[in-house]
Formats: C-alpha cells, sequence, structure tokens
C-alpha cells in the first residue's frame, strides 16, 4: 500500500477529518487507562499531514494525568477521532487517527496491519507492554 488521503470522522458526523499516511507503516494499541478503555487504535500521522474538516467549536477535548495527550471527540456522539500532542518516545509532536473512524477502508485491509503495541500506562512508550491480548 501507499500513502493515500483518507476521510473519516465519528458516528454521527459532526466531527470530520482527512489524512494522509500509509496503513503499511502500522498502528498501535496502547494501554494507558484512557486508550485501554475506549478501545482506541490509533495510525500515526505527521501533524502536517492531518486536516481538521470540521470547525475547532465541534470538537470536545479531554485529557488527563501529564497532558502529554489531547483526546478529541464528538461532544454528540462520544466516539474519538483522533489525539495530537507531544511524546517524545514517538518523535515527538504526533496526530493519531483512530482507525475504527476512517470511511471505506475494507476491513480485510485493516485486518492486514501490523500493530505496535505500546506501554502507556506506565509512560514507557518505546516499550511492549507484558500483556496486550485485551487490547
Amino acid at each position: 500500500m501507499a500513502r493515500r488521503t483518507y476521510t473519516g470522522g465519528c458516528h454521527c458526523g459532526k466531527v470530520r477529518y482527512e489524512a494522509t499516511f500509509d496503513l503499511d507503516d502500522g498502528t498501535t494499541r496502547c494501554n494507558c487507562s484512557f486508550c485501554a478503555k475506549a478501545r482506541y487504535w490509533g495510525a500515526q500521522v505527521r501533524p502536517e499531514d492531518f486536516r481538521l474538516l470540521s470547525t475547532e467549536g465541534q470538537v470536545g477535548l479531554y485529557q488527563f494525568g501529564a497532558k502529554v495527550g489531547h483526546h478529541r471527540f464528538c461532544p454528540t456522539c462520544g466516539v474519538v477521532s483522533y489525539s495530537h500532542g507531544y511524546v517524545e518516545e514517538l518523535g515527538g509532536a504526533y496526530c493519531s487517527i483512530n482507525v475504527a473512524t476512517l470511511d471505506d477502508v475494507d476491513p480485510s485491509v485493516l485486518a492486514a496491519v501490523s500493530v505496535q503495541y505500546l506501554d502507556g500506562r506506565n509512560d514507557r512508550w518505546d516499550e511492549t507492554p507484558a500483556a496486550f491480548r485485551h487490547l
């Protein structure tokens, strides 16, 4: 697969985005308290390759702990479509789209992408947690 531009967004359609990336670069699942509960499945996107199509006022913001991540969600339907922030171990400034919110991606394509598991619960972003099958 090659870099391509995907669209995505929340369930009700109020939060919409566009992002250019290559799914073959892999995806992430994190064990931090937020990602584990939200079942967040991320694809890292360079910040300059992410475009919010909705207005900022239509997007909710949730942060916790050290507040390094900005988890962005729809205040109407509650779906978390993307996050952004700064984590040195992830390469500094990042944007992560929730793979589950992509439009029109064949499930067989998603089933084939690689997944890297992150130990966000212990702020050890460069390590795989001991247990991750539940993610």
